[in-house]
């Protein structure tokens, strides 16, 4: 895609602090990291969602995620790694890599409750 940002790094036209790079992907520091070595997974190809992106792709993408996380859990100072994937600030499928401590003020999700019958209406959804 010619306006992804993403997909500039990719084509090196932007330059980004490269963590690691294959044939396949790319993994780089984030430019606004909510934590010191936050980090982006990218596949080099573009994708904007995560549904769109083919499954054994996606299969590599969460195995070298999880080989990321143990080099940061080994050289890093954290407690563990957080994966998030959202998507909504660069329309290109990617998996935030965020270490974390356990004591750590980062904000948290927010939780919902479910009034009168919509718990049963979201299950019927997406149970079928």
């Amino acid at each position: 895609m010619d306006d992804c940002l993403f997909c500039k790094i990719v084509a090196k036209q932007i330059p980004a602090d490269l963590t690691y790079e294959d044939e396949d992907f790319l993994a780089f520091l984030d430019i606004r990291p909510m934590t010191l070595g936050h980090s982006l997974l990218i596949p080099k190809k573009h994708f904007t969602w995560m549904p769109e992106v083919p499954d054994d792709l996606i299969a590599q993408a969460f195995i070298l995620a999880k080989k990321i996380m143990a080099k940061m859990l080994k050289d890093l100072p954290c407690d563990y790694v957080q994966i998030l994937i959202i998507g909504k600030d660069v329309p290109h499928f990617h998996i935030h890599l965020i270490p974390r401590h356990l004591e750590d003020k980062l904000p948290h999700f927010e939780n919902l409750t479910y009034e009168g019958d919509q718990k049963n209406e979201f299950l019927a959804k997406l149970k079928n």
